[in-house]
């Protein structure tokens, strides 16, 4: 909620030109975003350790935890390269975006809706992939092609997407989820 207040904020506070604000709140987002990060990793290894493993969850909380760590590292990389890119707008824009993006799917993900739950299993990735088409579509109707940024961060976005899938079940994983998991 922080997180989406903060993002709503500060797009506020350029849309009124008042940039020297926006800069000044900006270092506190990046304190958010690591306390985002830790907090969430956190509560993803609690809750692939607790007895039974993610509430309503009926992957193996070794393989499932793929999906909140990997949300997280992507969600970071995207801040630190917003970050990194704070002289270009049009750039720093859409990576916060994607930063967002990244971490919308544990919310779809907790949508009350029984028939989306039990019939579209996956739909909280579709829902979030849903503003990744936003960004596409505004940049093709803004600019009349897509910016790099957004080029790179969809095929990023949707590589891991996929790919941690595909890893969730290999020794490696389970190694690493499992080593993980120990330190909580």
């Amino acid at each position: 909620t922080a997180w989406m207040l903060l993002l709503i904020g500060q797009a506020l506070l350029v849309r009124s030109n008042n940039i020297q604000t926006h800069r000044r709140i900006g270092p506190y987002g990046a304190a958010l975003a690591i306390a985002i990060i830790v907090i969430g990793l956190y509560a993803a290894l609690f809750g692939a350790a607790r007895a039974g493993g993610f509430i309503g969850v009926p992957i193996p909380p070794q393989q499932f935890l793929v999906v909140p760590f990997f949300d997280l590292v992507m969600f970071g990389l995207f801040v630190a390269w917003a970050i990194a890119r704070l002289n270009d707008p049009q750039s720093h824009k859409r990576l916060m975006l994607f930063a967002t993006i990244n971490i919308l799917e544990a919310a779809f993900a907790r949508y009350p809706v029984e028939l989306i739950q039990n019939y579209f299993p996956f739909s909280n990735f579709l829902a979030s992939d849903l503003f990744i088409l936003a960004i596409i579509a505004w940049d093709l109707v803004s600019m009349k092609k897509l910016h790099r940024i957004t080029i790179i961060a969809t095929a990023l976005t949707l590589l891991v997407q996929v790919t941690r899938f595909m890893i969730m079940e290999t020794n490696a994983w389970l190694g690493f989820a499992n080593w993980m998991m120990g330190h909580v």
